[in-house]
């Protein structure tokens, strides 16, 4: 296989073509870009052109530099032309058959040793290659959306891909300026499958009609610190895209619970309303109209003489305690307190963070009122905080809770009683899914977290979180939901179970 790759061809003139074509352009390669489609070859020249000249004119990009970019992109109307192509990336229309036709008719046309790769985001890279003659050349090297913006990049080993091609890959990414993480081919490969319950989770809760809109999404962005709200999300994604992709994967993984599609969702999609492409979907967007807020606690005093005391093991919650220092609480703890969980009395109220139980249940446990908050990546730099209240509590007892936290300069957003919030089941499913992803040798333990920190932009990887969390946590969160729902979709990874036994696995160190 050759090491040295001059001239790029892209196949696809769509959004991801033109975006993968300006990255190749932009690092010095000389780019072939073909479409069956004449005007869409010519479109999108010209929306690169537009794009180019804008940030030339804001300043963000010498006009030489982007005449010299569109110089080496060159537009082509026959397959044949991509005859002296080094490395051929492929990014059309989501269908097996079409992309399997379009690799067998370029081994007829490329040079023998021609890498090539595939853009697809849920075809098995396998299953494409099975008609080639050498499948071996061939490898998924699946960009995101925007192609020039987005830094990761997941290079695809599929059963028969060289390993020389895939290191190839790696390091022409790396030479772009992207972050290259390696998996096998699998069903959504890392981001795509991981990601599944940062959606599924705010939908199931929507559809048990725990909150609006804009509240259950202000929980995961401004108490959960993830950078959108899954709802806000899939608007912007579209739902008939989202919707295919979680029913793609569950259908793949034979109907498993895990990745269970939202009836919600579909619904949306049977109506046309696909977000904001269409105006409409969780949200209307119109320009006279603007989004709605969450709903938040009303302000209300705050004792000051009111005794506050923090009681147990504050490693977990790291962010909770340095705020509760910073606002003059001292952290009580001994020894005998190592193994405890972290408990903030306020009056005579329990405040705990979520593990799965209903608030309730604790307070029929400890005899106590109890109110419980939400998993949050820093609590410090969050805006608000989410909690449940116990319903043995007193209306007293609860504002007293809230009004401390407002105190702490946090919006309060008061959920029902939900058996581990919205943050906690979904940080502890994306830990079950990552896991799974490093037991099954899919990816490794740091591709996986770079995966969802440089694709979706998770403000921690799944697997750094979990191990802050501590496994033990986790693996509680899942038990407690899965006897509540009494499904198989919380149920926890066998390897998940091994780390919080304090088994030394073979992931062990990775995965401290």
């Amino acid at each position: 296989m050759t090491s040295m790759i001059n001239t790029v061809a892209v196949i696809g003139a769509g959004t991801m073509g033109i975006g993968i074509a300006q990255v190749a352009a932009n690092a010095g390669h000389n780019v072939l870009l073909f479409d069956i489609n004449a005007q869409a070859l010519e479109t999108a020249k010209q929306s690169l052109t537009e794009r180019l000249n804008k940030r030339v004119q804001q300043g963000k990009m010498p006009a030489q530099a982007a005449t010299s970019l569109l110089s080496r992109l060159t537009l082509v109307h026959n397959m044949a032309e991509l005859a002296p192509a080094q490395l051929v990336i492929e990014a059309v229309a989501e269908k097996l058959t079409i992309k399997q036709a379009i690799f067998n008719q370029l081994e007829g046309i490329c040079h023998q040793n021609t890498l090539f790769a595939s853009n697809t985001s849920s075809l098995s890279i396998t299953a494409i290659a099975s008609q080639l003659k050498h499948p071996e050349r061939f490898a998924g090297l699946h960009f995101f959306n925007p192609a020039p913006i987005m830094k990761l990049v997941e290079v695809v080993r599929g059963r028969e891909t060289a390993e020389s091609v895939v290191n190839q890959l790696k390091a022409l990414s790396l030479a772009w300026g992207k972050v290259p993480v390696v998996c096998r081919s699998t069903p959504g490969f890392i981001v795509n499958r991981v990601a599944r319950p940062f959606y599924a989770e705010t939908l199931r809760a929507l559809e048990e009609r725990i909150a609006a809109p804009a509240t259950l999404d202000s929980v995961l962005r401004d108490a959960g610190g993830f950078a959108m709200g899954p709802l806000q999300l899939t608007d912007l994604i579209g739902h008939d895209v989202n919707y295919a992709v979680t029913e793609s994967i569950f259908q793949a993984f034979g109907y498993d619970p895990r990745f269970q599609t939202s009836f919600e969702q579909l619904e949306l999609v049977q109506a046309g309303h696909l977000g904001r492409k269409t105006g409409r979907g969780f949200y209307h967007y119109h320009k006279a109209a603007p989004l709605p807020d969450a709903k938040i606690a009303e302000k209300i005093p705050h004792n000051n003489s009111l005794l506050i005391t923090a009681r147990g093991a504050w490693q977990s919650l790291p962010t909770f305690a340095q705020l509760l220092r910073q606002n003059g609480i001292c952290l009580e703890g001994s020894k005998c307190d190592a193994h405890k969980h972290p408990t903030l009395f306020i009056g005579d109220v329990m405040v705990m963070l979520t593990n799965g139980e209903l608030a309730s249940s604790q307070a029929q446990k400890n005899n106590q009122s109890v109110v419980l908050f939400d998993l949050s990546a820093d609590y410090g730099k969050a805006p608000a905080i989410a909690i449940s209240c116990a319903a043995q509590n007193s209306q007293q007892e609860n504002q007293t809770v809230i009004a401390f936290f407002q105190s702490l300069n946090k919006d309060v957003i008061v959920l029902p009683d939900y058996p581990s919030l919205l943050n906690m089941r979904t940080v502890a499913m994306l830990c079950n899914e990552a896991l799974d992803v490093v037991n099954k040798g899919i990816a490794s333990p740091e591709d996986t977290d770079n995966a969802m920190c440089y694709g979706v932009n998770y403000p921690k990887g799944p697997l750094t979180w979990g191990a802050e969390i501590g496994w033990q946590n986790i693996l509680n969160t899942l038990e407690q939901l899965a006897e509540f729902y009494g499904d198989g979709r919380y149920r926890a990874n066998p390897l998940l179970r091994q780390l919080a036994a304090g088994h030394q696995t073979r992931f062990a160190k990775e995965l401290q």
